[in-house]
């Protein structure tokens, strides 16, 4: 069976928020089955919860935002992508600040929190989304579509006017061996002619070498360079996976896309739940059932986390 998990006990990390600038700290404690991935605005009175839902995403400006009851959080991506390569569906996720902290750019340091308190299953199957028929959304140059597949594949290209980025593909098929060996680490990315723009905007304020590339007309000023030569095009596949989570279950499916982003990734989830013949939802999956019409499908099985002391 493919059950449901949470993460064994709670745990809290402290770093700078990437557009605020500011010091922020953050709780993630285990959640009920069901529940999914809520965040809690522990700096705000009242109404401060945020259902990590697709269709709360309000903004998706350099980061994917989500908002509800007119509170947001933003910056969620990489945490989400965490949750996703580790088999989390319930998770508490509390902070004291309106976006979530950016870490070293990447999702590495919260795949390492999350493996730190490990994963326990929880006693109710997964909900499985199945890709039926192709559906696919077009914006700014950009193209995503979900195919029918078996599995959850991912195929990657982005194309930069940069000399050190170019063109350049991935292609995956999703295991949470394969996202924390090849994914997790990948980091975020800029332009150093963007950051005086972005920052008169107050944007970026906390961004700096220690959470992002940056990269001049020519080539990468961080010091120790890239972490593999394909980093770039591996954080977009990284970025995709967060904002493709947002659906709420696990999609069974090829996700191809060219040059998308976070909006398009947020608007091909808006199409294919609009378009119901495209998908079938499952509610339990027993690979043992040789007459299941399923039985071909290859669902990622993924490793129960001890915790791990340092």
């Amino acid at each position: 069976m493919y059950l449901q998990r949470t993460i064994r006990n709670e745990i809290g990390c402290r770093s700078v928020g990437l557009h605020s600038g500011r010091k922020i700290n953050m709780t993630i404690k285990p959640a009920s089955v069901d529940e999914g991935i809520i965040f809690i605005r522990k700096d705000l009175d009242g109404k401060n919860r945020i259902k990590a839902d697709f269709q709360n995403v309000c903004d998706t400006t350099l980061a994917t935002t989500l908002g509800e009851n007119g509170v947001t959080i933003s910056t969620v991506e990489h945490l989400m992508s965490a949750f996703c390569g580790m088999g989390i569906d319930n998770a508490i996720v509390e902070v004291d600040a309106a976006e979530i902290p950016i870490m070293d750019g990447s999702a590495q340091p919260f795949v390492e929190l999350l493996k730190a308190v490990g994963t326990r299953p929880q006693g109710k199957c997964k909900r499985l989304l199945l890709v039926t028929n192709p559906v696919s959304i077009t914006d700014g140059g950009g193209t995503a579509e979900l195919l029918p597949a078996p599995e959850f594949k991912i195929s990657y290209k982005i194309d930069f006017k940069h000399p050190l980025i170019g063109s350049q593909s991935y292609h995956m098929t999703f295991s949470d061996i394969v996202y924390e060996k090849e994914i997790c680490s990948a980091r975020t990315f800029g332009f150093l002619r963007d950051v005086e723009y972005l920052q008169a905007r107050g944007l970026a304020l906390g961004g700096s070498l220690k959470n992002a590339i940056v990269l001049d007309e020519e080539r990468v000023i961080n010091k120790e360079g890239l972490r593999c030569p394909d980093e770039f095009v591996k954080h977009k596949v990284l970025d995709a996976i967060g904002d493709v989570s947002l659906l709420g279950m696990p999609i069974i499916g090829h996700l191809v896309a060219y040059k998308s982003g976070h909006k398009l990734n947020n608007l091909l989830l808006r199409e294919l739940m609009a378009r119901e013949d495209c998908w079938k939802i499952v509610r339990r999956y027993d690979s043992s059932d040789k007459r299941s019409e399923l039985k071909p499908l290859k669902i990622p099985a993924f490793r129960i986390l001890d915790a791990v002391h340092a």
